[in-house]
């Protein structure tokens, strides 16, 4: 388990996290989330060590990390650090090497990784010629090659197709499976949602939201209501008391139910406009949560 405990940085006069604290569990996926500079890179960059906190601690396994723990830290930061004129073979067994792979082992490695990660094929390729997608994989193979416990992973999605990142995610979903721990940040978060099992939301260096996906979901703001009646006049629902018309499509209007407004009024009001087709309950998504934690 990878603790982040009130951890704080300045750059200057700029402060860069303020008291963060964070938990990422083996065998977990963690999306840490939050907008362009809100301290999502200098917090991977602390637990990684190529930062150094003015206060707090990064602990691993309930003792504060080491250098040795470290070299078992698997890391894909944002800013992509591949060697285009290698091949991408020759690039995962360097990486594997400097982190202390005996040459033979590092070989093979290297590609056992890259075949899993589906460029096996292409590994005697210079990174260059790779599609944007099959470097992404790549670089994903440089932090995977050591079989790390904890992967920290900046924007690891960044300019995949749907069919790159649904690649990638099944290669994360198979290290989580196998114990390691795993923290991505992304802007993408219907796919933090989808991928995640905890979540947590920054803004300005302080954490705002944490927790598990879905209890985080219903923690915050108003919940929404789904209901699709035929035939109804389109102002139905309009006046009901707690009540407000957040979206339509069609029949269906999506309502936003504030702290103790009657879903059963809704549901009355819903059968005297007409026959109702659908009356559903849910949370808040991520996105419109994240619109709600973080400041403008």
């Amino acid at each position: 388990m990878l603790e982040l405990i009130a951890l704080s940085k300045r750059y200057g006069d700029v402060v860069a996290l303020d008291g963060l604290s964070m938990v990422v569990g083996a065998g977990r996926i963690h999306g840490f989330v939050g907008r362009n500079g809100a301290g999502k890179t200098t917090t991977m960059r602390i637990v990684l060590g190529l930062a150094r906190a003015d206060a707090g601690s990064v602990r691993w396994r309930g003792r504060p990390v080491t250098a040795e723990d470290r070299r078992g830290f698997g890391y894909m930061p944002e800013e992509r650090g591949l060697y285009p004129k290698m091949t991408a073979l020759a690039q995962i067994v360097y990486f594997a090497r400097l982190s202390g792979m005996p040459a033979a082992a590092a070989s093979a490695a290297a590609a056992s990784i890259l075949d899993s990660i589906g460029i096996g094929e292409r590994s005697g390729e210079p990174v260059e010629q790779l599609s944007l997608g099959n470097q992404q994989r790549c670089q994903l193979a440089a932090a995977l090659v050591t079989s790390p416990e904890l992967l920290v992973l900046d924007e690891p999605f960044s300019g995949l197709d749907p069919v790159g990142v649904d690649a990638l995610a099944a290669v994360l979903q198979t290290q989580v499976a196998s114990g390691t721990a795993v923290v991505f940040s992304s802007h993408q978060l219907e796919l933090v949602e989808r991928l995640s099992d905890e979540v947590t939301i920054i803004d300005q260096g302080r954490v705002v939201a944490s927790g598990a996906v879905s209890a985080v979901r219903g923690s915050r703001g108003a919940d929404r209501l789904r209901v699709a009646v035929e035939g109804a006049e389109n102002g139905w629902a309009e006046g009901l008391a707690g009540v407000r018309v957040v979206g339509r499509d069609g029949d269906e209007v999506e309502l936003a139910l504030e702290a103790g407004a009657d879903d059963q009024a809704v549901l009355d009001a819903a059968r005297r406009a007409g026959r109702v087709r659908s009356f559903r309950r849910e949370a808040p998504s991520l996105t419109e949560l994240f619109r709600e934690v973080v400041s403008s």
